[in-house]
């Protein structure tokens, strides 16, 4: 039988399948309880991926269509496995991890942002990382406290 006929993994067919691990923060991986539950639901919904994915009968396929719930899932481990769940702040008096800060720019705009973890950080929604250099200008700060980030001076009116 002429090896055109035989459905077998090359090796080039198995490169062009494997995906880059997912980049790694060198950062202290702190999270919130909300932040450990996303983690966890995301390692649950790459499984549920995978195992689909995984069903699929043609070899080459089921390569392809695996290669990113793996590279997730492998992500996930890793994060799962270096969470350090931080207690929510004891004080309102200074800004912390967990915090949520309401500041003022120098254009009259007002802002609020949850400083969190940064698998869980979404400044659309209100969450910025506490490794952001804005959360960096704000931690340890208080209400009425002026920061500079970049150019712009922001101005701490105040902290839940």
């Amino acid at each position: 039988m002429s090896v055109a006929f035989v459905k077998e993994e090359s090796a080039e067919t198995a490169a062009e399948t494997q995906l880059p691990d997912r980049p790694v923060s060198q950062h202290p991986n702190l999270v919130t309880e909300a932040g450990l539950k996303l983690l966890e639901e995301q390692m649950k919904a790459a499984r549920a991926e995978h195992e689909i994915a995984n069903a699929v009968e043609d070899v080459n396929e089921r390569r392809r269509q695996t290669a990113p719930h793996l590279r997730d899932i492998r992500y996930l481990a890793e994060r799962l496995r270096t969470a350090q769940v931080m207690p929510a702040p004891e004080t309102n008096d200074i800004v912390a991890f967990g915090s949520t800060v309401t500041f003022t720019r120098e254009d009259g705009r007002v802002q609020s942002y949850r400083i969190v973890g940064e698998d869980e950080a979404d400044p659309k929604a209100g969450s910025i990382s506490y490794v952001s250099p804005v959360a960096r200008a704000l931690n340890g700060k208080a209400v009425g406290d002026i920061v500079t980030v970049g150019e712009q001076e922001l101005e701490i009116t105040a902290i839940q």
